[in-house]
């Protein structure tokens, strides 16, 4: 329930509070005196898009601030979605800058536009004679019937469960989406994943062929200079094994006469114990040297292979050509894997659907179920409205589609006249019509759903006489299980609120301002006279005012 809204700077007002109470809360003034901007600046705290031309001095920040008392309709799970502290008194800010910066906040924490807008569906309806059109959107229809059926609960939990639908849909629908693609590549990777796996390619392969063939190239070369180095190290005469025993000998035998001796002749032992061991490994390398045209071959034909495999794929190293080769092995795999995959994906489609088309006919059925009472209950409150002959016709359609708010189509018929033919509202309406079934409507929403407040701005438009009375009434109707705030033209409603506002402008010092006060009882019989009469109120029209306010 709002409770109270604060303007500084916007528009018109330079500085304003009103103070709003529960029941029907009635504003009224003259043409142009400023009731728009009261609706504007609540909008603009709600949501609506700002820019400079809202403030009134261009210097100063524009402030509106609404108090909204929210302790009984349960937003706490909505508080914490959005991330905000919840206040049983809750405070909504918005400022704009004299930049053209806008902010908002709602109990000090800074939110966006989208978070304002969706906590005003929660807390105010704004309806306008304008806003009768909505009569004719197949969604605001569905809300009508389904807040008789009391399908809430259900269309919430359907909405759970479309939403992960259609999130499944949009997964296989890229799982297929990448079969596809994958298909139109298949055979090609086949091809170069088989190429790779039949080379059976070791990551140092390349360099130990390299390293044998450039031996086998360099045979005779190796064979002459093993030869030789052998004939150095065994020759009788002059071979370093030879030298090495003698230079022993030489040594051994002057050992005993100093340590320095004896550490040299071991040095010597020990460089000819490895020079023995080198020239056993020479005699074994000589004999081993052995050049095998087909192995040369071989290694030839094998290197080959590794070069052009590596050419192919663009790469330099069978590192590289290994990590090509798991690649192919895993898009392979996914195709040859897709379409289990792709089962799996539309059996959890199955189970999601069967569970959906449950809860769908359950809100099917709570639909069909409550037609006949919301016709029965727009007839008798129309024929209070001077519309005895208005007929209405509504059939649900079952279908197998899947919509947001279950699977059925809405097909909502009028007629105003009897033995009329039925027609879509807007056709077949007139506003004056329209406004009475929309108030007809907001009636029974209020019988049947938590908003806090609604704020009737001018729906009685173009209505007088004893309809007027009967809108008057509803209005209060309506005020016992919601708060109610009408703007209105007309003295009978007027007349019917427990609280009345009046607005009016002012001009100070060239500066005209609009200004906003409670009316006391005796300013409330004034002010009705004159909506009664006009300025000039005669005797008679005071009269008619206390009557209609008693």
């Amino acid at each position: 329930m709002l409770t109270q809204l604060s303007i500084n700077n916007y528009a018109l007002i330079n500085k304003l509070s009103i103070d709003f109470s529960s029941g029907l809360s009635i504003i009224t003034g003259e043409t142009g005196a400023g009731k728009s901007i009261l609706l504007g600046a609540l909008g603009l705290v709600l949501g609506n898009r700002a820019d400079l031309s809202s403030l009134k001095d261009t210097s100063q920040k524009c402030i509106v601030e609404a108090k909204v008392a929210i302790s009984n309709y349960k937003l706490e799970d909505f508080f914490n979605e959005v991330d905000l502290d919840y206040e049983a008194e809750t405070i909504i800010r918005r400022e704009i800058l004299p930049s053209g910066k806008s902010r908002a906040f709602v109990n000090d924490t800074p939110v966006t536009l989208s978070v304002l807008n969706q906590l005003r569906i929660k807390l105010i309806d704004v309806h306008s004679q304008h806003q009768t059109m909505q009569l004719s959107d197949n969604s605001f229809q569905f809300s009508i019937l389904d807040a008789l059926a009391k399908n809430q609960t259900r269309i919430a939990s359907y909405k759970r469960g479309f939403f992960q639908l259609n999130k499944l849909k949009r997964e296989l629908g890229q799982l297929e989406a990448a079969q596809l693609e994958a298909n139109q590549e298949y055979d090609y990777n086949l091809h170069l994943f088989k190429e790779l796996e039949e080379a059976k390619i070791k990551v140092d392969e390349q360099t130990i062929l390299e390293e044998r063939l450039d031996k086998l190239n360099n045979i005779e070369d190796i064979r002459n200079n093993l030869s030789e180095a052998l004939e150095l190290s065994i020759n009788e005469e002059i071979g370093i094994q030879n030298l090495l025993n003698t230079l022993e000998n030489r040594l051994t035998k002057i050992s005993s006469f100093s340590i320095e001796y004896q550490e040299i002749s071991a040095r010597v032992t020990s460089i000819k114990i490895e020079i023995d061991d080198i020239v056993t490994e020479l005699e074994n390398a000589n004999e081993s040297v052995e050049f095998n045209p087909n192995e040369v071959e071989e290694i030839n034909d094998r290197l080959q292979l590794l070069y052009n495999l590596q050419k192919k794929h663009a790469v330099n190293s069978n590192k590289e050509l290994i990590t090509v080769f798991e690649e192919l092995s895993e898009k392979v795999a996914v195709v040859e894997s897709a379409e289990e995959v792709i089962n799996k994906k539309q059996e959890e489609i199955d189970v999601v659907s069967e569970k959906l088309d449950k809860v769908a006919g359950l809100i099917t059925k709570a639909r069909t179920f409550s037609i006949p009472e919301l016709i029965k209950e727009l007839h008798v409150l129309l024929t209070d409205l001077g519309m005895e002959n208005a007929r209405f016709s509504i059939e649900i359609i079952p279908t197998n589609n899947y919509f947001s708010n279950g699977k059925d189509e809405l097909e909502l018929l009028f007629s105003a006249n009897k033995g009329g033919n039925f027609g879509e509202l807007k056709k077949v309406a007139s506003g004056g019509e329209l406004s009475r079934i929309m108030l007809s409507v907001k009636k029974v929403l209020s019988e049947n759903t938590q908003l806090p407040t609604i704020i009737f701005d001018e729906i009685d438009t173009g209505v007088s006489g004893e309809v007027s009375n009967k809108i008057a009434a509803i209005m209060q109707k309506m005020s016992n299980n919601m708060q109610v705030i009408a703007i209105t033209h007309l003295p009978q409603i007027a007349a019917k609120g427990s609280s009345h506002f009046k607005v009016y402008k002012k001009e100070i010092n060239g500066e005209t301002t609009t200004n906003l006060k409670q009316l006391t009882t005796d300013e409330r019989i004034v002010e009705i006279a004159e909506m009664l009469s006009g300025k000039d109120i005669s005797d008679s029209a005071l009269t008619h005012a206390k009557e209609l306010l008693n």
